[in-house]
């Protein structure tokens, strides 16, 4: 019975961490304008959701100019800056997001995740 146990304690956790590790990504993508460098910003996480984290991610765009108060609040100091919220914990990148594989590391995925794939 013990043996029977273990082995769903085994199922359980297996479960879980297939659940975290697709937990939905919640990124706020910071611009100014339709700038050269923002709508490249825009495309280039648009892209690496679509290959990497679909289904389970939520961008939301948010031009400074239109909001300023959410950049005030995020203190953000630089555009375009991405804020991944969730998962835990809260990471910030800045820059056009060009580097995919520094795009995943700075999000919180692990190299292993994506390294099979073409980058």
């Amino acid at each position: 019975m013990d043996i029977k146990r273990g082995k769903t304690g085994n199922e359980e956790f297996e479960k879980a961490a297939a659940k975290r590790d697709r937990a939905k990504y919640v990124l706020h993508l910071y611009v100014t304008g339709m700038t050269p460098k923002s709508t490249q910003a825009i495309a280039n996480v648009q892209k690496i959701c679509e290959k990497y984290l679909a289904g389970c991610s939520e961008l939301k765009v948010i031009d400074i100019y239109q909001q300023p108060k959410l950049a005030k609040g995020e203190q953000i100091i630089a555009t375009p800056t991405l804020i991944k919220k969730f998962p835990l914990p809260l990471r910030r990148l800045i820059g056009d997001m060009s580097d995919t594989g520094r795009f995943l590391v700075g999000i919180g995925l692990k190299p292993k995740e994506f390294m099979s794939t073409n980058l």
